[in-house]
């Protein structure tokens, strides 16, 4: 099974490539500890999803301290890998978004695979739990790993989840959304600006944690003149998102999404403020046996 990585964005509000910021006693980074559950969990190959540009830096770092364990491929997200009536603005540096990075993956992942995002933390019981449904998953089928809206809060200000909305076990609508907590509620504000609703603490969202099967690539291929076309007049910002292909997917019958409890926490550094709490926790872990002190030390 591929776990796909997407780390071709930068931390804009921590400031820098946070994907390689150490957090780990011997220079582990995030997506470290990511990658050794995942190993754990029966994934056998890493793909990440970076900048040309940026490769150098990845291989250097990440990539070579891990090929010797698992199997490692990257994939460049393209400004440019997009149809020929686009003309792409010249202020547009950023990345078209989520889906177009898993949109660049169509000839390197042939079997079913999970993604996540560089920069969070995930926990074991998360990967396990993807592992185990993504070695039975169908065709029809997607899935995701839902977390407890109280488990990936910071204290240092909003986060971005999905607020999933669940019936009989699948996922029925995915509403994006800024949520905070505040006076002992969590408050959700939908990035299309839409009116802010309080959720529940053990209501789930989505870290974009997915598992999807290879007929994903298909539906991106036909979705992607569509996305462009009905956002002509907004290429400086617009950005093509993975829950919104999901939520798209869903609507049209074109794939149903299971959402996967988890009893995992999310950690990550949103903001500079929270690099101090999630190092000590990394600590605690390792203290735990959860972690060895040295990941990558065989």
């Amino acid at each position: 099974m591929d776990l796909v990585i997407m780390a071709a964005g930068m931390g804009s509000r921590f400031g820098g490539l946070k994907q390689v910021e150490p957090v780990g006693p011997n220079g582990e980074f995030i997506l470290d500890y990511s990658i050794y559950d995942a190993k754990k969990a029966g994934f056998n190959r890493v793909v990440f999803i970076i900048k040309e540009e940026n490769y150098d830096l990845f291989r250097n770092t990440v990539g070579k301290r891990i090929e010797n364990v698992i199997d490692v491929d990257y994939v460049f997200q393209d400004i440019n890998n997009i149809p020929s009536f686009v003309d792409i603005p010249e202020d547009r540096v950023k990345p078209w978004g989520t889906a177009h990075a898993i949109y660049s993956c169509k000839d390197k992942v042939k079997n079913n695979f999970a993604i996540i995002n560089a920069d969070d933390f995930y926990g074991y019981d998360a990967f396990k739990t993807m592992a185990s449904y993504l070695k039975e998953m169908n065709t029809k089928e997607y899935c995701m790993v839902g977390y407890k809206a109280k488990n990936t809060l910071t204290d240092n200000g909003s986060v971005k989840r999905g607020v999933c909305y669940i019936d009989n076990g699948y996922l029925v609508k995915l509403v994006e959304s800024s949520i905070i907590e505040q006076n002992g509620e969590i408050i959700a504000t939908p990035l299309n600006e839409e009116k802010g609703f309080t959720i529940q603490e053990d209501d789930y969202v989505s870290m974009n944690l997915f598992g999807f099967n290879p007929t994903l690539f298909d539906y991106l291929e036909k979705k992607l003149n569509s996305f462009f076309e009905e956002n002509i007049n907004q290429l400086e910002k617009c950005e093509w998102l993975i829950p919104d292909v999901v939520f798209q997917a869903i609507n049209e019958k074109e794939a149903q999404v299971r959402v996967l409890n988890t009893k995992a926490r999310w950690y990550g550094i949103t903001y500079r403020e929270d690099k101090e709490k999630f190092v000590k926790q990394i600590n605690e872990m390792i203290k735990e046996n959860i972690y060895p002190l040295n990941l990558w030390v065989n």
